[in-house]
């Protein structure tokens, strides 16, 4: 039985219809790893490695047995996956039967059934880096076409990644200024009570505020939060 394929082609334009702003990267990633299948020749397996801190873990696959082969690489920290991520190399293995570059991780391919493999880096300058690592039972399932073809889907997967290490990225920065207006809002709130206690400036009420800060090992925005809620008629310091 003849193994059906998508014309690569329609699957870029399929691709090219997702609306990054409006799906999750998990789902874009699922949904490269599972093109990325469907446009093979031959059957083959397809995993998205991500990594972060040093760390990876498979972010999308095409069958269980990707995540279940990949955790010791992970944990060793060193592999054909992980290295492609690295470098954003492209590292293919024509031949698991006469790979002698790790011999631990060949050993454990060739007894799932695994005859070879391509790993492609996703090239991407950001916190989180990446690879389309993709497998077949077959030796030398992955010519110079098909690797073309799936580093034009490993550059999709890292434009999806890449935007969505921007918007978490915004979207923290969003967080710490919003923070910190409400830590500036409180701040001047407890300055200006002070200040009417005191008859001082505001940069005397800061400096109280501040060896309070330090006296108590609070944060100034504690102190003056405090300040705010106790405002009730009483003095601030006795």
């Amino acid at each position: 039985m003849s193994h059906p394929t998508t014309d690569p082609a329609d699957a870029f334009a399929e691709l090219g219809r997702i609306k990054l702003g409006e799906v999750g990267l998990d789902d874009v990633l699922q949904h490269v790893a599972e093109l990325a299948k469907r446009v093979l020749p031959t059957p083959a397996e397809v995993w998205v490695t991500l990594v972060r801190g040093g760390t990876g873990h498979t972010a999308a696959s095409t069958h269980d047995l990707a995540r279940h082969i990949n955790e010791r690489q992970y944990t060793q920290g060193h592999g054909p996956c992980l290295d492609a991520a690295a470098s954003g190399d492209i590292l293919p293995v024509p031949d698991l039967a006469t790979e002698d570059r790790r011999p631990d991780w060949t050993e454990r391919r060739l007894k799932t059934g695994v005859g070879s493999s391509v790993s492609i880096g996703l090239p991407i300058q950001e916190a989180v880096v990446g690879a389309l690592h993709v497998y077949a039972r077959t030796p030398h399932a992955f010519d110079d076409d098909t690797i073309t073809v799936l580093k034009t889907l490993a550059a999709y997967a890292a434009v999806a990644l890449t935007n969505a290490h921007l918007y978490d990225s915004t979207a923290t920065l969003a967080q710490q200024v919003q923070e910190a207006m409400a830590s500036r809002a409180a701040i001047e709130q407890a300055k200006g009570i002070i200040m009417t206690e005191r008859h001082c400036t505001p940069t005397e009420a800061f400096a109280i505020l501040t060896k309070v800060s330090q006296d108590s090992n609070r944060t100034v925005r504690d102190v003056a939060e405090a300040l705010v809620d106790r405002a009730t008629g009483q003095p601030f310091m006795s």
